[in-house]
């Protein structure tokens, strides 16, 4: 069965279910396989590809942008067929003002994705985390001159606290700019957080959801015990690793895979197709973000599209992490 498509949020555009994520291309995925991903992911049904300017994970400024090239070469003679989405604010240089979100940075940003996308607008063009030493109207406004030349289709944030949101959405349509769309925030079994505030927010406002990490960093297919992190993944990856074992590598959340386990098994389904139909079965969710590092990771991952959650199997999932609904954390 083909992946569905979806609406995204209240534009007119629609998207596939599911989403590719790209931030392991370049470092932990070299470009002959980030290649076979892109492609076995086609195949599966995703038109909607996901990138960051600063990407790949765990890289450094001699790395950044490698990302977005690999997927600009793949893209070549095909780049009609796909949603692209980008992001900018991380550190891409050493000047002071190669990152964040001012008109400097963003105005400059997104010229040098689209050359290492090959293309000439995306389709989403995202802040990848809330830049508070910028005031909101200054980066409202680039983003407004950035659609309006035609170098983005739509915007939207990633890692913004829901009353950042809120400020911002307010001001667009104060000033009566472009508005954000959508939002990628962290979300998972052992990360809910957003359910509290900026979920109902999204829902309210029509907004698109593209949550990242919906397995937890690979956490939530089970493959990791405990004891040292495993090399290879993102636990011991360059300047993400202490990032992701501060997430992730703790005792109660290597209890609550064991215990999901458990459920998964009685279910008769994987812990990794369990996880990540819970995801999908939240209504605000509209397209969760896919990682992998090999092909073959997608297998079980796209066939979540199709797995029905039993009503009374999410509401044991739901109770069982109830704990991560609770926490401040902002990515």
């Amino acid at each position: 069965m083909a992946i569905p498509k979806i609406p995204f949020g209240r534009t007119g555009l629609k998207v596939s279910r599911l989403a590719l994520g790209t931030m392991t291309f370049g470092l932990q995925t070299d470009e002959s396989v980030a290649k076979r991903i892109l492609d076995r992911a086609t195949e599966g049904g995703i038109n909607f590809l996901d990138t960051a300017d600063v990407y790949p994970l765990g890289g450094t400024l001699d790395t950044v942008g490698r990302t977005e090239e690999i997927v600009g070469r793949w893209l070549q003679g095909r780049r009609q067929h796909y949603i692209v989405a980008t992001k900018a604010v991380g550190v891409t240089g050493p000047n002071d003002w190669d990152k964040g979100a001012s008109r400097k940075h963003l105005l400059e940003a997104i010229d040098h994705s689209l050359k290492r996308l090959g293309t000439d607008y995306v389709d989403l063009y995202q802040l990848h985390s809330d830049d508070e030493s910028t005031p909101l109207d200054e980066t409202i406004e680039a983003l407004d001159v950035i659609v309006k030349s035609g170098r983005a289709r739509y915007v939207g944030v990633s890692n913004f606290l829901a009353w950042r949101l809120a400020t911002a959405l307010g001001r667009a349509d104060f000033l009566r700019l472009t508005r954000f769309v959508s939002v990628q925030p962290r979300y998972s079994l052992l990360f809910r957080e957003i359910e509290r505030e900026l979920l109902p927010l999204c829902q309210a406002e029509g907004l698109a959801v593209i949550p990242y990490n919906p397995l937890a960093g690979g956490m939530l297919t089970g493959k990791h015990k405990g004891g040292a992190p495993t090399p290879g993944t993102r636990f011991t990856l360059g300047t993400a690793a202490g990032r992701y074992q501060d997430r992730y590598w703790n005792e109660r959340a290597f209890e609550s895979v064991t215990q999901l386990g458990k459920l998964a098994d009685q279910a008769g389904v994987s812990l990794t197709r369990l996880a990540l139909a819970w995801v999908l079965a939240n209504p605000a969710i509209t397209a969760p973000l896919l990682g992998a590092s090999k092909p073959e990771q997608l297998d079980e991952t796209l066939a979540a599209a199709d797995y029905k959650l039993d009503a009374d199997l999410k509401a044991e999932l739901d109770k069982l992490t109830h704990e991560y609904r609770y926490g401040d954390s902002v990515r």
